[in-house]
């Protein structure tokens, strides 16, 4: 099936770019410059990946990301003109799957575009396919299909990535997995990432977990070692 991409991008040559190149890859693509115009269109399209600027008029893309994320699991790559670590978390912590920073060369983003659709698409770990919410006695219930997590009946959706590292240490459960473990394991490209942006996945998803289990951790930070899975009991 062919996959549709939103670029959210106000600078006419760089979205044209971008169209060329992703629509060389096959890919459909659709122009919005204005971040005020992007929920809506996001509603009622359901695109399969969101290239999303920072910068933009009406609605700047944090904001925006995060407003995305109320509603949808779609994979974001923020893009931004913006190259320090903290910036980069802050998109991360807003809900974004991965960044990337201007200047950029097209066919970096073709291939981290890419990348995304091999994580998603593959199911790791527990690979379950749920048609409707499941039972309340399926307590803790990943779905990597559809990136939710369902707990005693009740769903969080998670992104893309913060599903592949659930789905990746529950699929080692008791097993402490390094950073690096985890970073091998969810960025096959073997890009350069650091530590902290390992972290600031796992600290969003739990606080996603908590909401609907705030009085149990599953996710165990090791001093020095990296995390590790306990299932709930």
């Amino acid at each position: 099936m062919t996959k549709k991409i939103l670029i959210v991008e106000d600078n006419p040559t760089l979205s044209d770019v971008l169209f060329d190149y992703l629509g060389s890859e096959g890919y459909v693509c659709h122009v919005i410059d204005n971040g005020l115009l992007v929920e809506d269109w996001v509603r009622a399209n359901l695109p399969n990946m969101i290239l999303l600027d920072v910068a933009l008029p009406g609605k700047n893309g944090l904001d925006l990301c995060r407003a995305l994320r109320e509603f949808s699991n779609v994979p974001i790559i923020m893009i931004t003109g913006r190259a320090e670590e903290g910036d980069r978390l802050k998109g991360l912590n807003n809900g974004a799957d991965d960044y990337i920073c201007k200047p950029f060369r097209p066919r970096e983003v073709v291939a981290r575009v890419n990348a995304i659709f091999r994580r998603v698409e593959p199911h790791y770990g527990v690979d379950v396919a749920i048609k409707e919410k499941p039972a309340d006695d399926q307590f803790f219930l990943l779905d990597d299909k559809r990136q939710k997590l369902y707990v005693h009946g009740e769903e969080i959706t998670l992104t893309s990535m913060q599903c592949n590292i659930l789905s990746t240490l529950m699929s080692n459960e008791g097993v402490i997995l390094s950073r690096d473990e985890l970073m091998n394991r969810i960025y096959p490209d073997n890009r350069i990432v650091s530590h902290r942006t390992i972290d600031s996945h796992i600290r969003e998803l739990r606080k996603n977990i908590a909401r609907l289990l705030p009085d149990q951790d599953v996710i165990y930070a090791i001093y020095a070692a990296g995390y590790k899975y306990e299932a709930p009991v």
